[in-house]
């Protein structure tokens, strides 16, 4: 899987497992934190888990801008790891009695995973400079560094649950994992110098891309990109359900065992995406050979499809009992969801950064790869704002509000595949 791709993927690949073991052990247990230890209301947990998401994507603005122009990736990268280690250690000595550290741990992890996430991706981009074809592919395996934190961080809380019952364990490990990125980062330095290279400094094929890129092209690309993101922004607001609504479902709709939690759902997903991304990549492989692969845009559309299919199996979920809040469903209806929910995250976070760096113009590519989190970031509010109504109605009626948005934002799309296409290629 690895074959052609640059050696120096590895250090970006591990930095992100550990950093990605610290904020998902964060989102495993953050909302049933505010919910048992916090005992805040559906209202109150909504308004915080949006926020807090919103500032995670967000942020990338600044940070796309302080690795493009002010200090260069590794160091805005280091920074955020830092702040993350900061925050998670304000959370850790927070409590329902002094939650002032609660607000400003949130706070730091926000910032910090905003310029550290996006200064990442841009890395990654930059790696395949020689090697266009191999982007996507590059982009996938990035991806499987993610999960692979990912799907550690809900066993790590899960143990922690059954040990000691106490959700504040969980952040002193989130804290330590930041350490293990950071030292690891440190570690690969120098091997990373060719992705962090400032625009204005770059010279060879690079610098011949930016002077060929007329000004009426570079308002296209940004006008083609500032339409896939306000698209994306309705499959994310159905995404985020993950820490949120399917959490509470988790919880208040479905049986509960010793050793799977509600925390432990969070590690079917990134389990799943580790197993079938090499299955993904592989069938592309083939299709490429074959010059019959979907392009980017397709793909994403592809994605907006399955998630409205999850999203669908939850409309039956609550139909079938879920709707009474009475730990009676089985674990298979959340499991079941999961997967289908891989199958459209693989398709659509992974390629939508590819997508991305392929299109944006070269001088502003940190930039207007925070332009693609700060959607994520609008979709993930959104997903606090809904999940605050979470209680108000029927859960069949919740899930099936959040299949039709994901309708819209497919049919969006095929609006607009011809311009989406132009500049992917």
């Amino acid at each position: 899987m690895l074959k052609n791709h640059p050696k120096s993927l590895w250090v970006i690949f591990l930095t992100e497992v550990w950093e990605r073991v610290g904020f998902y052990t964060l989102m495993a247990v953050l909302v049933l934190y505010m919910d048992k230890t916090l005992g805040w209301s559906d209202s109150r947990k909504g308004t915080y888990y949006g926020l807090f998401l919103a500032l995670c994507y967000f942020v990338p603005l600044l940070g796309g801008w302080l690795g493009d122009r002010i200090f260069g990736r590794r160091p805005t990268v280091q920074v955020g790891a830092l702040l993350m280690a900061l925050g998670y250690v304000g959370l850790a000595v927070s409590s329902a009695a002094n939650v002032t550290p609660f607000y400003l741990g949130l706070f730091l992890i926000g910032v910090g995973t905003g310029i550290f996430k996006v200064n990442m991706a841009v890395m990654v981009g930059n790696l395949y400079a020689g090697k266009p074809e191999l982007k996507d592919a590059g982009f996938n395996i990035f991806y499987m560094a993610v999960n692979i934190g990912a799907a550690v961080a809900p066993l790590i809380a899960t143990f922690v649950g059954v040990t000691w019952n106490n959700y504040n364990i969980n952040f002193w490990i989130c804290a330590a994992g930041l350490l293990i990125a950071s030292v690891v980062f440190r570690s690969g330095w120098k091997r990373l110098a060719s992705a962090d290279v400032r625009m204005e400094k770059k010279a060879g094929p690079a610098a011949s891309s930016v002077a060929a890129i007329s000004a009426a092209e570079t308002r296209q690309r940004i006008a083609t990109l500032v339409t896939l993101f306000i698209i994306v922004i309705l499959f994310w607001v159905a995404f985020y359900q993950d820490f949120f609504g399917l959490t509470l479902f988790a919880e208040r709709s479905t049986k509960i065992y010793k050793f799977l939690r509600p925390e432990t759902y969070q590690f079917f997903e990134p389990f799943y995406i580790v197993a079938f991304t090499p299955v993904l990549l592989a069938l592309f492989a083939w299709l490429r050979a074959r010059r019959k692969e979907p392009s980017t845009p397709v793909k994403i559309f592809l994605g907006m499809v399955i998630m409205g299919l999850a999203m669908l199996v939850m409309v039956f979920a609550s139909l079938a009992g879920g709707d009474k809040d009475a730990n009676n469903m089985s674990p298979a209806w959340l499991i079941g969801t999961y997967f289908i929910i891989t199958i459209a995250e693989i398709l659509i976070s992974p390629m939508g950064q590819s997508y991305v760096s392929k299109v944006a113009p070269p001088k502003i590519a940190g930039l207007m790869m925070g332009g693609w989190m700060a959607a994520i970031a609008v979709g993930s509010y959104g997903s606090g704002w809904l999940g605050k109504h979470y209680s108000d109605f029927a859960h069949h009626s919740y899930y099936l509000l959040l299949t039709g948005l994901l309708v819209i934002s497919a049919i969006l799309v095929l609006v607009f595949l011809k311009r989406l296409k132009r500049f992917s290629s």
